[in-house]
Parts: C-alpha cells; sequence; structure tokens
C-alpha cells in the first residue's frame, strides 16, 4: 500500500487552477484519485504512481469539462484498457462554500 498517500488538498488546488469546477467536486475527484493511488491498482497497470502533477496532466488529455468529467473521462479510457476503474469514477458530490 502506498504509504505516502495522494495529497489531495495539493490535487484540489491543481485542479481548481487547471480546471475550476466546484469545490465538492474537486474534492470528490482528489478522494476518488487518493482511492486509486491507495489501491496501487493503476500502479500495477501502468506502472505509474498518482500523484497530483500526474492526474492533472493526465486529465489535460480530456477533450472537454470539469475536473469530474475529466476524471471520469479517463476512468473510462482505464476502464476499456485494463477493466476495474469502474468502482473509481465520479458520481455526486456534495456542495461544499469556498
Amino acid at each position: 500500500m502506498n504509504l505516502q498517500g495522494l495529497d489531495r488538498e495539493d490535487l484540489e488546488r491543481r485542479l481548481r487552477e487547471a480546471f475550476g469546477g466546484e469545490p465538492g467536486e474537486r474534492r470528490a475527484v482528489a478522494r476518488a484519485a487518493a482511492d486509486l493511488a491507495d489501491s496501487e491498482r493503476y500502479l500495477a497497470d501502468a506502472g505509474i504512481e498518482i500523484t497530483p502533477e500526474f492526474v492533472v496532466a493526465e486529465l489535460g488529455d480530456a477533450p472537454w469539462g470539469t475536473p469530474s468529467d475529466r476524471w471520469n473521462w479517463w476512468m473510462n479510457a482505464l476502464q476499456v484498457a485494463y477493466g476495474g476503474y469502474e468502482a473509481f469514477t465520479v458520481r455526486q458530490w456534495e456542495t461544499v462554500e469556498e
């Protein structure tokens, strides 16, 4: 298991700067990314550790959208490539004030 863990606050900040979106949406994406990092599934499949920088770079490849749109686009691509990524999609989030 990843003992360092993903820095969710750093990822939330980077998501805001790169893609905007609602605070609760960014928090949900950061939580899903942390869950993915903790699972080490992507590390096993692709040999790459999940970091805030890496997530933002991958989401930048999505053709459009908010952080959750982009995250789900990436998870769908991973689902097609490897299978087993549907559990990491973001379906809803709590409305949070900044």
